[in-house]
């Protein structure tokens, strides 16, 4: 799983556990290296901790926040985005997007394969110079099973991980598994060869990631990178009746994100190189605000002033607005909420500081996002408004009119300061046909 760090000094396998591993006698631009039982990535010859965030954009506040990395997951606009990192002195780890390995019609085309091998040795070709390049991601949540049916994935996740090295010798090579998977762990070892560290997408099991980093070490020692982390995701969460998820307000997010951080993200431990915190931008998953750390407009949400204070040891001196909770009839998502079809309705934001000024409130009736490809691809596009049924705003209150159609929905209230800050909260209900 642990390529040799350099092609000159053949290191001991990860996988094995070895105990010490000596200096390579030539250096890349990025590379890992273990002292006594530390990993240690470093870059231009500096110890280089990735202070991350899985996204696309935002790289000055990214660097404003402390941060220093950002992770990617495909290679569109990789140039401009790497052009834009550097700029704002913020390092790539930069993804090779591949078709899950069950894809078996994919990996029986020796067409496509070939192709997608030549595509992928022409971006390495083109941007292993760039200087804001840090790594290469192969692949993302593409599962590494065992069955022999599963040979021509492997095959040609090998093909492509041996071409990356011999045209890239100066940045390593991971790729991003699901949680901590042993499953896939095992297989990496038998099956894999060449993987400079594992990389992790792990939300809801975070708290027990050291305790299974330990109990592991025997088979696994290796260094990792978390690639993404943060609030559980909608599969993790409280459902109604009807199985929406009952989202928490911005508030209580960026309170869980600073709980989830220090209490379970393995700093300590020697072999962690860093993180990504999910999601630096906006995108609909569920809803457009269940990841999302900005708006479209670029303001920012409570959880990056905690991602500040996590990353310099220090909270911003403008902080984002803080809510309590949003409530349809002074009801909250937990409370199953039916309502009838075009009838008048209240909802009430309530604000952590009622005394906040230049405060404003933006309000948005959605259809519930129930629409996805497939179980493992959410819809990307922000389901149909309602907007026209809102009626009167005062305050932190505004009357609607329930749609005439039976199904479930979403009210959302927007908060934000004039100083480039958001806060968000939203509450289900569902509209039941008479």
């Amino acid at each position: 799983m642990f390529k040799k760090i350099c092609f000159h000094v053949a290191l001991c396998t990860v996988l094995t556990g070895c105990v010490s591993s000596p200096a390579p006698l030539r250096k890349g631009k990025v590379y890992i290296i273990k002292e006594g039982k530390q990993y240690m990535l470093y870059r231009d010859g500096q110890p280089f901790l990735i202070k991350g965030a899985a996204g696309t954009e935002n790289f000055a506040a990214l660097h404003a926040a402390g941060g220093n990395t950002i992770r990617t997951w495909d290679t569109l606009r990789l140039g401009q985005l790497l052009d834009d990192a550097y700029a704002n002195h913020i390092a790539v780890i930069a993804g090779f997007p591949m078709p899950v390995s069950g894809f078996s019609d994919y990996y029986d085309d020796t067409a496509r394969v070939a192709a997608q091998y030549d595509a992928f040795r022409n971006v390495v070709n083109r941007y292993k110079s760039h200087p804001a390049l840090l790594m290469w991601c192969l692949g993302n949540e593409i599962d590494f099973p065992y069955k022999p049916q599963y040979n021509r994935f492997y095959k040609a996740y090998n093909h492509l991980l041996e071409m990356i090295h011999r045209e890239d010798p100066d940045h390593p090579v991971t790729t991003a598994l699901i949680n901590f998977n042993r499953r896939c762990l095992y297989n990496i070892r038998f099956k894999v060869t060449g993987l400079d560290l594992i990389s992790m997408n792990i939300f809801g099991d975070l708290h027990h990631l050291q305790r299974d980093l330990e109990k592991f070490s025997w088979f696994w020692d290796g260094p990792f990178l978390i690639s993404e982390w943060g609030i559980n995701g909608p599969w993790e969460w409280e459902l109604t009746t009807w199985g929406a998820p009952v989202e928490n307000t911005s508030t209580r997010k960026a309170q869980r994100y600073l709980q989830i951080y220090e209490q379970y993200m393995p700093v300590k431990d020697p072999r962690f190189l860093g993180a990504c915190v999910f999601y630096w931008g906006n995108k609909q998953e569920v809803t457009h605000t269940w990841f999302s750390l900005f708006t479209k407009d670029g303001q920012a949400s409570e959880t990056v002033n905690v991602m500040q204070y996590l990353w310099t040891g220090k909270w911003p001196a403008n902080r984002a607005p803080a809510v309590n909770t949003l409530l349809l009839n002074g009801k909250t998502g937990s409370n199953n909420i039916l309502l009838n079809p075009n009838s008048l309705q209240t909802a009430e934001v309530i604000l952590a500081d009622t005394s906040a000024a230049s405060l404003q409130i933006t309000w948005e009736l959605l259809a519930e996002d129930w629409h996805t490809k497939n179980r493992d691809e959410p819809n990307t596009q922000k389901p149909v408004a309602f907007n026209n049924l809102l009626l009167k705003a005062t305050g932190n209150k505004i009357t609607f009119r329930s749609p005439g159609k039976e199904g479930p929905y979403r009210i959302f209230a927007t908060v934000s300061d004039n100083k480039g800050h958001f806060a968000t909260a939203n509450t289900p209900f569902y509209v039941v046909s008479q």
